[in-house]
């Protein structure tokens, strides 16, 4: 009889966890969001190389012209003689582009602002705690459309970072209420025992377990910029130097396509987007459900 040891009988041995990846890669939403997203992405990036620039320009089909078989007329041209099909192509990065530098900022200040003032207490957190406070009480749309009417012409990368200075409030108190709890965990007695100094364990030890959250909010922030630029976009607002999908709308509506029945002008986007909102919520639900115990138990 094969001799057992101590430590086998004390703590059996267990499986190996599964990494957040292999646990993504099981979740039917976030593989479906995923795909849908990516889809679009690589759709839009190598279609947009394959059109080139040309059936961007006034004039270069006839105006009105219905969906047709031609690749530049698969969504029909605008009253201005402008490919819709090739609009699309350039809007989808331009959306992203918002949602992805908007979502960054929005996602890093807030985890910053939230680990600094959830682990250091005292004066910080009082300071960083009524910092959040305020911009949680500012009306953000009605500042947003303040601060996009004074800045006429505003570009894309100007207007993602506006939307971002909005967007960083809500995580940070989150992610502050998560290291006040995680702080009195006995790991983090131990890691100032060995020595560690204050933002070595904010850095090594609380921020990893706090990924799979801030990704979940990584991706709830990027769908608010996403809808947040459309917004001000109808509204005339928006980056008129640069295609959106808000933007498509907004031209779409400043030359009565809707009056004039060009619904191939007007309906692309708005489906689209309707799509992209879908698919990023998969995302955020497959997320959510890794950085949850409940719903992962409960899955």
């Amino acid at each position: 009889m094969a001799a057992v040891s101590v430590t086998e009988l004390v703590a059996p041995p267990t499986e190996e966890p599964r990494t957040v990846v292999s646990t993504l890669m099981e979740n039917r939403n976030f593989l479906i969001g995923a795909a849908i997203f990516l889809a679009l992405v690589v759709i839009a990036l190598v279609g947009g190389l394959l059109l080139g620039p040309g059936p961007l320009r006034s004039g270069a089909l006839k105006p009105k012209l219905a969906p047709g078989f031609d690749v530049a007329l698969w969504l029909g041209s605008t009253t201005l003689g402008q490919s819709v099909f090739a609009q699309i192509l350039q809007a989808i990065p331009g959306s992203c582009l918002v949602g992805l530098l908007a979502a960054l900022i929005g996602t890093s200040v807030g985890a910053l602002i939230g680990l600094a003032s959830g682990y250091f207490g005292g004066k910080v957190d009082a300071v960083l705690r009524v910092l959040v406070d305020v911009f949680l009480s500012v009306p953000s749309l009605l500042f947003l459309i303040l601060i996009a009417s004074l800045l006429r012409g505003v570009g894309v990368p100007l207007l993602a970072i506006i939307i971002g200075l909005f967007a960083w409030a809500w995580p940070a108190r989150a992610v502050r209420s998560q290291v006040l709890t995680l702080k009195e965990r006995p790991f983090v007695s131990v890691a100032q025992l060995s020595g560690m100094s204050g933002l070595e364990i904010v850095w090594n030890e609380l921020l990893p377990l706090l990924l799979p959250w801030l990704g979940a909010n990584f991706v709830n922030a990027f769908i608010a910029a996403v809808l947040a630029e459309s917004g001000l976009s109808i509204l005339g607002l928006g980056p008129q130097r640069d295609m959106t999908l808000g933007m498509m709308i907004y031209w779409s509506l400043n030359y009565s396509a809707v009056l004039q029945n060009l619904w191939w002008w007007w309906l692309p986007p708005v489906l689209l987007l309707i799509i992209f909102f879908m698919a990023l919520y998969l995302i955020h639900i497959g997320l959510d459900e890794v950085s949850n115990p409940r719903l992962r138990q409960s899955g």
